[in-house]
């Protein structure tokens, strides 16, 4: 019952649009009055819409590094120069400014069990023989030193351990 409803109401307002329209055929139009011109009106712009305003941003650059070129570090095993197991990378710490300035370390221990993340500059680091996964990153420290360093916690001031004359301390104090 309800669509017939519908239909009959359709139809009722179209039969009634449709007697208006003939009514106004009809009828005589009656010219406008006439109007006093008015002097020219200094152009409006028309507004422009948020996305005729955005101006359409410019290409970002590009640029393609090669496979052998870069690698992940993330996870990388790190190996002194004498090839003692110094542990793997975890994390890497960045300044304000965005400058790489160390390496946190995951250091001893056993699959994970007693050991502890150590900071170490990133200038320490040596990647010149990288080229695969599999490949390790050399640290400029031996194990002696490594051992000796304290552990790094989050949210506390990092005691970067650095290659001797490699280390430049932050100033962000002011």
């Amino acid at each position: 019952m309800r669509p017939r409803m519908m239909v009959m109401l359709v139809a009722a307002s179209l039969l009634t649009c449709a007697g208006v329209r003939a009514a106004d055929d009809a009828a005589p139009t009656p010219s406008p009055p006439p109007v006093a011109e008015a002097p020219p009106a200094a152009p409006v712009p028309p507004a422009a819409s948020k996305e005729q305003a955005k101006e359409p941003s410019p290409p970002p650059s590009v640029t393609v590094i090669g496979a052998r070129d870069a690698h992940g570090i993330l996870g990388r095993d790190v190996r002194s120069s004498a090839n003692e197991d110094m542990g793997r990378i975890v994390d890497v710490i960045v300044d304000r400014d965005g400058k790489v300035r160390a390496a946190v370390i995951d250091f001893g221990g056993f699959l994970g069990v007693g050991s502890r993340k150590i900071v170490v500059d990133w200038n320490a680091l040596r990647f010149a023989g990288v080229s695969s996964k599999s490949d390790s990153i050399t640290l400029d420290l031996n194990k002696q030193q490594v051992s000796a360093a304290p552990e790094y916690k989050e949210d506390t001031p990092l005691i970067v351990l650095g290659a001797a004359g490699n280390l430049h301390p932050w100033d962000y104090e002011h």
